[in-house]
């Protein structure tokens, strides 16, 4: 299975081997800028423009929940190895318990210069975040140009 997001606020399941469209899940507000599947494969997740993040039983095309909390669009996700815990990137990086939704912690960026004489300060944005196969580090790229490992 092929999952994949889209600027008609979309997640859509594609059959691999044809090609052949399954299922699109509808509900996020905004388009969906990222898109991950849990290990063993039953939940899907997607982030969107709509500042949210939203799990979907990927048999039945049910909404499981919806995770609230970023600040900015939710431009990237994963699943950890353990299938419980996702991570979505927006204007810092938000750790979720899978099954309950409950935010288990805040991964904040600093502010960076972006000017020579520091008169003015950016926010970073996460672009993209993935999970080491072992669980024990996160590695965030984001649009300051830098890979930061957590």
């Amino acid at each position: 299975m092929i999952v994949s997001g889209s600027n008609d606020k979309t997640v859509r399941l594609w059959r691999r081997s044809t090609a052949e469209l399954l299922n699109t899940l509808e509900g996020h507000t905004g388009a969906v800028t990222a898109v991950c599947v849990t290990p063993k494969g039953e939940t899907i997740v997607s982030g969107s423009q709509d500042r949210t993040v939203r799990l979907w039983k990927q048999s039945t095309g049910e909404l499981l929940n919806v995770l609230e909390g970023h600040t900015s669009y939710a431009n990237a996700v994963c699943v950890a190895p353990d299938g419980e815990t996702v991570i979505s990137g927006s204007r810092d990086i938000y750790l979720w318990n899978r099954t309950t939704g409950e935010l288990l912690a805040t991964l904040a960026l600093a502010k960076h210069s972006v000017t020579a004489d520091e008169e003015k300060e950016a926010e970073s944005v996460v672009n993209t975040v993935c999970v080491t196969p072992d669980g024990e580090m996160i590695v965030s790229g984001s649009n300051d140009k830098i890979v930061r490992l957590w």
